[in-house]
Parts: structure tokens; sequence; C-alpha cells
């Protein structure tokens, strides 16, 4: 252990300036093993990065013979060289200005072994094993272009590839793992605008409605498929698509009720979308869904974001044959109380109008609790 004069003079102690140069040579060796196929060295780096990121940066000399041997013959070589390279790529993010000069204003990470991985040819080998029928080795390309797909440097290269039909085709037939990671990296991909109509090609809305009905729908998976559908119906076809799934705007809502924040967030938005697109076609259907006690809990509990689409949405969901432009603002009462007189069953107009009630009184008691704070520092 140094010693804290040594830390604090910026010296290393004799032991640690001995070590390093041993590590070194001993990291060095190891790579030449990778270099000469041994597929016990690739083990081993895969240990040795599992949760190191010192070693995943010393290591990075590794990633061209792990490629390499992607496509070797040797009996578990693969699979050994596939799961170092995932280590490697994970959280190897480093801040920018930490490595080189840059432009005035300039910001951002440099995802330092994800593109290299891609650089050195990786992809081709990769979409090999997501076709693959041993679906271990399928899982573990799934998670590796999902790690490597979260480098903005590595998207378009991975579109390019032809990967987007097969992680669609992941998602339908994968197992749980690789489903969740193939939805996870089709919505890393669905960042790049054009990739949306590539997406849609391959006809991923029944697969993604059977993983949000097979979940939590506080996951993180659900998040994701939310904000995926969120982008993805902004497109007629997506819309169709939803529509003709049997139970798949009631998923949405569910996840409305009962997802995460940022799930409840994609919810809304994608609810929000429909309706604004041609809300005369999908109006009653989101009202019928049962839409609206979920919507009346956003406007006070939900972020920021969720609280202006929910408003946005509880609008165009009242019977008005007006544009939102003609309308004068209205209060969340006469909004709701406008919609619950429209909605089949007194029940739910009346859970609904019981809802508005709840979420009245939970805004006049926080407004009371910021109130008693602010004297309180006063």
């Amino acid at each position: 252990m140094e010693s804290p004069e040594a830390c604090s003079s910026g010296e290393a102690s004799p032991v640690a300036a001995a070590e390093r140069p041993s590590e070194a040579a001993a990291l060095r060796a190891l790579v030449d093993r990778v270099r000469a196929g041994e597929v016990d060295a690739a083990r081993e780096v895969r240990r040795l990065t599992r949760a190191s990121a010192r070693h995943r940066r010393k290591l990075a000399a590794a990633v061209d013979p792990l490629v390499a041997m992607l496509c070797a013959d040797a009996p578990g070589a693969g699979e050994a060289a596939l799961l170092a390279l995932l280590n490697l790529a994970v959280r190897d993010e480093r801040p920018r200005a930490n490595l080189w000069p840059v432009a005035k204003g300039e910001v951002g990470l440099v995802w330092w072994n994800k593109t290299k991985i891609v650089d050195a040819g990786a992809l081709e080998p990769l979409l090999g094993y997501l076709q693959s029928s041993d679906l271990n080795l399928q899982e573990y390309a799934t998670a590796a272009l999902l790690t490597l797909s979260a480098s903005s440097t590595n998207k378009p290269i991975i579109s390019a590839s032809g990967a987007i039909p097969l992680l669609v085709k992941v998602l339908k037939e994968g197992n749980p793992q690789a489903k969740n990671d193939a939805v996870m990296a089709l919505y890393n991909l669905s960042t790049i605008a054009d990739n949306l109509q590539a997406i849609l090609a391959v006809q991923p809305i029944p697969p993604l409605i059977e993983l949000l009905k097979g979940g939590k729908r506080s996951s993180k998976t659900a998040d994701k498929c939310c904000a995926l559908l969120e982008s993805l119906l902004a497109f007629d076809q997506c819309r169709v698509a939803l529509t003709s799934e049997e139970g798949g705007v009631l998923t949405i809502v569910e996840v409305l009720e009962e997802g995460s924040l940022q799930g409840r967030e994609h919810a809304v938005g994608a609810l929000l979308t429909m309706c604004e697109s041609d809300r005369s076609k999908y109006r009653d259907l989101i009202l019928n869904e049962g839409a609206i006690p979920g919507l009346l809990e956003l406007t006070v509990h939900g972020t920021p974001k969720s609280r202006m689409k929910a408003h946005v949405l509880l609008d165009l969901l009242r019977n008005s044959p007006y544009s939102r432009s003609r309308l004068q603002p209205d209060t969340l009462e006469n909004i709701v109380t406008n919609i619950a007189s429209q909605i089949d069953g007194e029940d739910r107009g009346g859970k609904a109008k019981k809802m508005l009630a709840e979420m009245v009184k939970v805004s006049m008691e926080q407004s009371l609790r910021h109130l008693q704070r602010r004297a309180s520092f006063a």
C-alpha cells in the first residue's frame, strides 16, 4: 500500500513501481497469447475485464485478435472471444476532453473500445451469430450489438450492416434475454430517423406488444418498447399495425397506469402521437381502453413532459368539433367532465370523475406543503 507521503507527492512507492512493469508485461503476454489463438487467453481477458475499467483500457490491444478469433474453428473459440469483446465494450466511455484537445464548446464521450471493435470488423461475424441455432451465442451477439449501438459513431455503421431485420427476428424468436436486448438495440438505432422505416419494414409491432404483455409494465424493457413505439407511431403503417393487434392500445394504456416514470412518459407520448395524427379515428379507441384515469394521474404525478402531454391529450379527447387552435384554454375539470360524459358506461365515467377529485386533492396538498416549506425558510 502506498504511503500518504508518496500519494501526496505524486511519486509511486517502490512496491507499486515494481508491480506496474510486471503487470504490463503480463498483459502484453496475454494479448500475444490471444494473437496465437489460445482460447483460454480469451477467457482470461473476459475474466480480467468483467469489473475492471482499468483492464478494459489496458487490454484494448486484444480487440483485433479477439475479432479474428470470432471466426476461428477451434472449439469454444467464438464464444470465448465474443464474451471477452462484450466485457471490453461495456462502460468504456470516457470524457473526450480528457483524451485530447477539442474545439471550444465541444462536449461528449469517446466510446473507445466500442468503436475499435466495430472498426476491427466485428459486425460480420456478430451478424452470423445472430442467426445461429445456438440460442446462447445468439443472446451474446445481441448483447454485443446492444452495447456497440450505444455509440453514436457506430449507429450508422450497424444500421448499414443489415442488423435491423436480424434484431427484429431475434425479437420474434430469441430467448427472453435476447428479446430484451434486441428491443433496446433497436431503440438505440431508432434514434437515427432514417432507420424508423427500416424497422417498420420488418413488422416489429406484434413482437413488441407480445414483449410488453409478457413483462412487468415498470421494467426497463417496457420503457424502451414504449419509447420505440412512440417514434414508430408517427407512421400510419405502425398505427394500423398497432390497432390491428389484439390488446395493442390497451397494453400501452396499462404502461400509462403502471409503468415507470419514463415508461409512462413514452406511453402518453405514443397515445398522443396517435390522436394528433387522426383525432376522429383514434379518439374513441383510446377512450374505450380506459386511458382517462392514468392521464389524470399523470397531470399531477408525471414528469414535466408527461404532465404537458397528458394535458394536451385530455384536451384532444374531449367532445369538441373544433381544432385545438380554436379552443380557449380550459380547466382540467371541464375537460374531464366533458370526456366522462361521452364514455359508455356509468362506472367508467364515475371512475374518471372520482380520479379527478383525488388528483385535485393531491395537487392542493402538494401546494400547501410547498407553501409551508417556503414559509419555514423565510
